[in-house]
């Protein structure tokens, strides 16, 4: 018996013994009276066992059958082998109309072979600097060279802005290279659809900042220029986990989007 089987005999003897009420054993049980008068009857027709759960050794009404669980392991590894369980989960939903939890999915996985669960490593700790408190106070901007498109075609950057305060995506451009024009356009793009932001946030990029004077003193790039005039401050970051928030962007898409473009059959950036 379990320690509530235990418990639940020992106030059902009581009751049999007329030393509790039936009332006061409900409030002890925090049950209701009708099924006090249940487990008494079951005690006195069946004794001890009476009172033992009948669910005990049945399969839990919320388990997936076994075919189930192979038709998704079949489908995962011919379809989304290198998907974790949270953007398989997604497709198994959103292609297959399959429902189910993310965390039934990682166990399915891992009994078949298909996830190994990842070990937590110790993470470098490095000072979190406050978020801005408002929308468009602060955009993080970068670029994300990458084999966006897994050699079906030219590695090529992913333009990303993103906004400070909310983690939300405001503009994203795939472009051949990280250039000036690439920035250009996607500043143009924000402006039209955002409106001014206060500040952009960026690295040490020689598109935004000179970092060895030129021959006439002139430290301004033609962004930067372009920023100036628009009136928008522009913070370039010391080290790489300073704009720690578009960094983690950039390895979530270079996981996620990969995926779902190739998933879509999309191979060039037209």
């Amino acid at each position: 018996m379990s320690r509530n089987e235990l418990d639940r005999l020992s106030v059902i003897q009581r009751v049999d013994r007329r030393e509790l009420s039936q009332v006061d054993a409900a409030q002890l049980m925090n049950r209701s009276s009708r099924q006090i008068r249940r487990w008494l009857t079951r005690y006195r027709t069946h004794g001890e066992a009476g009172l033992i759960s009948k669910h005990r050794g049945k399969s839990s009404n919320n388990r997936l059958a076994d075919s189930l669980k192979h038709q998704i392991a079949v489908i995962v590894r011919e379809q989304y082998a290198d998907f974790g369980p949270t953007l398989a989960q997604e497709k198994l939903l959103e292609r297959h109309g399959i429902s189910l939890s993310v965390e039934s999915l990682r166990q399915i996985l891992i009994e078949k072979g298909l996830w190994r669960p990842k070990q937590k490593r110790p993470q470098a700790v490095h000072p979190l600097r406050e978020r801005r408190p408002c929308r468009g106070e602060l955009i993080q901007i970068d670029g994300s060279p990458h084999a966006w498109f897994e050699g079906r075609s030219s590695r090529c950057t992913l333009i990303v802005f993103i906004d400070d305060a909310t983690g939300e995506l405001m503009s994203l451009a795939f472009w051949p290279q990280e250039t000036t024009e690439s920035y250009m356009s996607g500043l143009q793009g924000y402006l039209a659809e955002h409106g001014r932001p206060v500040s952009l946030y960026s690295d040490k990029h020689s598109i935004f900042r000179i970092n060895t004077e030129t021959a006439d003193g002139n430290t301004v790039t033609q962004f930067g220029r372009a920023v100036e005039a628009l009136d928008i401050d522009i913070i370039h970051a010391n080290t790489p986990q300073a704009k720690g928030r578009v960094e983690r962007v950039n390895r979530t898409l270079q996981d996620r989007l990969i995926k779902e473009m190739r998933l879509e059959g999309i191979d060039n950036i037209e």
